[in-house]
């Protein structure tokens, strides 16, 4: 599902705090980094944000969900993505916070792709 040029905006505005921010194509949305770290992922409407499992558990708190979808076989979770928390959609404060532990286990994986090759 193509990125709504719109909705990528909007998102590009509520992070606009966290500095220059890089897109990219993934899976057929739109990647969000902060250097060579992807924090965030819009797919269609939806947004979602890197989580590692503790963070994945303080998203799910706030009522986000994880990435999922269809296979041949059946739903496919997707547990490092998580959708940013409604109540942060209209709030850039809220969607700075959001972002900001985000980063944490994308930039941990970022330097891990770093030293491996």
């Amino acid at each position: 599902m193509a990125t709504d040029p719109e909705f990528l905006n909007h998102a590009l505005d509520l992070f606009s705090d966290l500095g220059r921010i890089r897109t990219g194509r993934m899976f057929g949305g739109t990647s969000l980094y902060v250097d060579d770290a992807m924090f965030a992922v819009i797919f269609g409407d939806a947004l979602y944000m890197k989580a590692d499992k503790p963070l994945a558990a303080e998203y799910a708190g706030a009522g986000s969900q994880p990435f999922q979808y269809d296979t041949k076989s059946g739903i496919r979770t997707i547990p490092g993505l998580t959708s940013l928390p409604d109540s942060a959609m209209d709030d850039p404060d809220e969607a700075l916070f959001w972002a900001r532990k985000s980063l944490i286990p994308a930039q941990k994986a970022a330097a891990k792709r770093a030293k491996s090759k």
